[in-house]
């Protein structure tokens, strides 16, 4: 399968009013920041929102957004499958932000972590237990062969089952607005 397609921030900012803006990181991480104009679809929420998106895209272009690019390129796939062309902001909302350009932050409530700060921390700290643990009951160990065999099946798949379990914690959930429902409509018109 080609790669989709990728745009550069300045490339994507010259053209954003083109664009139908699709971020798929965690509503938290949404709510943290995200570029102007951006309906939240989570990815893990993707196949759901696919007549929404179809109907979309049948208007015009999607530009999907991460926060580094990695998710977004991996629901350019699933889209793809799905006969939606859409393409991706290279480097995500961090690239976005660090070349100058706003993001739209609602005011109130703190800011959710980035995801793959969120994985660092959970699988670090699972890690460091397991070692712990596993001084005093070495059948522990077993944590931490685990959570380094799924880092490596994580990389090897381009997925993450940690992210998508830990999307699903309260402080990622949607702080504002009615969430999916939402977007799907306003994708629908």
């Amino acid at each position: 399968m080609p790669s989709p397609a990728s745009l550069s921030p300045a490339q994507a900012a010259a053209r954003l009013a083109e664009f139908t803006v699709i971020d798929v990181r965690a509503p938290g991480e949404y709510a943290s920041g995200h570029v102007p104009g951006a309906l939240n679809v989570p990815l893990d929420r993707l196949a759901e929102a696919v007549p929404a998106l179809k109907a979309a895209s049948a208007r015009g272009s999607l530009l999907v957004v991460c926060a580094s690019g990695v998710r977004s390129t991996r629901a350019c796939e699933i889209l793809a499958d799905a006969d939606i062309d859409a393409a991706t902001l290279s480097g995500g909302t961090s690239a976005w932000e660090s070349d100058g350009h706003g993001l739209d932050r609602p005011e109130g409530g703190p800011a959710a972590w980035p995801m793959e700060r969120q994985v660092r921390l959970a699988a670090g700290s699972l890690v460091v237990a397991g070692l712990l643990v596993g001084r005093r009951f070495p059948a522990a160990r077993w944590l931490t062969a685990g959570i380094g065999a799924g880092l490596v099946y994580s990389a090897v798949t381009n997925t993450c089952g940690m992210a998508s379990a830990l999307s699903r914690l309260p402080y990622n959930a949607p702080r504002t607005g009615a969430g999916l429902d939402a977007t799907l409509d306003a994708l629908q018109r």
